[in-house]
């Protein structure tokens, strides 16, 4: 029997001591936070709140360029958080981003780990990535965050640093998957920063980059009645970027809480029970509103969330588009194989730098076959394809393997015969990080993002249908019907009567 000698139960000791010593400072730290908002005995109480405010969102998942500055999103909010029972009811208003000129309002509610959607006056089951947004307001908030580091395992202080140029001490642990880093002021002792490192695996923009780290800043602190210390505005960082600013406009300590605010019919709990432990990676294949269909022989057009094609050439098969996740684009290649058997997958091609749209294109990595992107997206996909998946880790991130990426920088061929294919960079202002698609035998084009319908069969800013018209011009393309990542088949003439339209002259209004 091998003997334990004495250095290592001493090295054993020491490790164990160290820990509880970090343990005891991170509980020392907390508490005297927690006198610092007014004491734990006023927080411990605090039963319910009401915050009003206002903010803005950046859109970083799907600006016009991956880096600022983004598009904006901005809000009204008025929120009830029952502490009690762990209960949320938060009503937005937003507007702010093309397409959304008028506020429009949606309500969320939280309760009893089910998540609600209401709008419209319609209700619906929300998903697994609002229940985890919605999980994170609580914990995380202001008048929470310190008892979820009191209760949380592995809590532990690390060495003090330097924040905004002010000390702090920083206690960290672990909540749930995620791995929290808090930063309290070494002077004033109240909450600056809670810094967290997790996965995102149901929210189908954030699942993209793996493990996200998020920074949570408090400021604006306010005396509140009663001697409670609140901080009046909140700002959010996600990849090192500004992702949200809130600003607390009136904070009602106390409300009177309704059990109907917080009800939730028994058909919307059956369906949250269905899908809100659905990831990206479960999303099933297509859309049952819309079929699939062949627009040319070989050449299947796969609606979705976010649509695929599948063409078929003499050598292979090219796939157009690599959205939503690894798992979506395992589904696309089960479906490939089962249209086109023993047809091998040649090439993928990514057209968009929109988040959603490249959601998928690990999988493809993972087994080897070649992505055809836009050199604008090159950077991105990079970024995409090495980001970290320690937490929700996918087959790229299991077997790691260089992907080849193919830069598309000026009109190529891809492919021969009647299903050959030509890449066409956009390079409009608004199409400034997409490719299109020309399969020119069947006068086809597939116009990436740029052509979105609406439901009452307008287009969504017709500034993207026009550049579109003037790529065809361009690029001298003989077309007779464009499709995209959200368009089916539709004839071109379609798009010169919305622009005609648009330019018509404005009608004078007389006085």
């Amino acid at each position: 029997m091998r003997r334990t000698t004495p250095l290592l139960v001493l090295l054993g000791l020491f490790l164990a001591s160290s820990a509880l010593a970090a343990e005891d400072a991170a509980h020392s730290h907390l508490r005297a936070s927690l006198e610092a908002m007014g004491g734990e005995a006023k927080l411990q109480a605090l039963s319910a709140l009401r915050i009003q405010g206002i903010g803005h969102w950046n859109l970083m998942e799907q600006s016009e360029r991956p880096a600022p500055p983004w598009l904006v999103s901005y809000e009204q909010v008025d929120e009830v958080r029952d502490l009690r029972q762990r209960r949320l009811r938060m009503k937005t208003e937003g507007r702010g981003t093309p397409g959304l000129e008028d506020w429009q309002g949606a309500t969320m509610v939280l309760s009893d780990g089910v998540v609600m959607m209401e709008r419209g006056g319609q209700r619906r089951p929300a998903g697994g990535a609002q229940l985890q947004d919605m999980n994170e307001r609580l914990d995380f908030a202001p008048e929470r965050i310190l008892f979820t580091a009191l209760a949380a395992p592995e809590l532990r202080a690390l060495a003090d640093t330097r924040l905004q140029d002010v000390p702090h001490h920083v206690v960290a642990f672990r909540h749930g998957h995620a791995r929290v880093k808090l930063y309290l002021n070494a002077r004033t002792r109240l909450p600056t920063m809670v810094e967290t490192l997790d996965a995102h695996p149901s929210d189908f923009f954030w699942s993209v980059w793996g493990d996200v780290t998020t920074r949570l800043f408090f400021q604006a602190w306010s005396l509140e009645p009663g001697g409670l210390r609140y901080p009046r505005h909140w700002e959010n960082e996600r990849k090192g970027q500004a992702y949200h600013s809130f600003t607390v406009t009136r904070l009602e300590l106390a409300p009177k809480v309704s059990e109907e605010d917080f009800a939730i019919p028994e058909d919307v709990k059956k369906g949250f029970a269905a899908r809100g432990r659905m990831t990206a990676d479960d999303l099933p294949l297509g859309r049952p509103d819309r079929p699939a269909v062949e627009l040319a022989p070989g050449v299947v057009h796969l609606p979705g969330a976010w649509d695929v094609t599948l063409v078929k050439q003499d050598d292979g098969l090219v796939i157009i588009e690599a959205p939503i996740s690894s798992g979506y684009s395992a589904r696309i290649l089960e479906e490939a194989q089962r249209r086109f058997p023993g047809v091998k997958v040649k090439a993928v091609v990514s057209t968009s730098d929109a988040w959603p749209h490249v959601g998928g294109v690990r999988e493809y990595a993972a087994r080897g076959i070649p992505l055809h992107v836009l050199d604008l997206n090159r950077p991105l996909l990079q970024g995409v394809l090495t980001a970290p998946r320690t937490l929700a880790p996918d087959a790229l991130a299991r077997a790691p393997r260089a992907a080849s990426l193919v830069s598309v920088g000026q009109r190529v061929k891809l492919g021969a015969g009647r299903n050959r294919l030509e890449l066409v960079p956009v390079r409009t202002e608004t199409g400034e990080r997409m490719l299109f698609v020309s399969l020119p035998e069947h006068r086809l084009l597939y116009t990436s993002d740029l052509v979105q319908p609406r439901p009452d069969g307008t287009f969504f800013n017709v500034q993207q249908v026009s550049e579109t018209l003037e790529v065809i011009a361009r690029e001298r393309l003989d077309v007779a019907r464009v499709f995209g990542m959200h368009l089916s088949a539709t004839d071109v003439s379609a798009l010169a009567t919305a622009v005609e339209k648009q330019r018509a002259p404005v009608a004078e209004v007389k006085p």
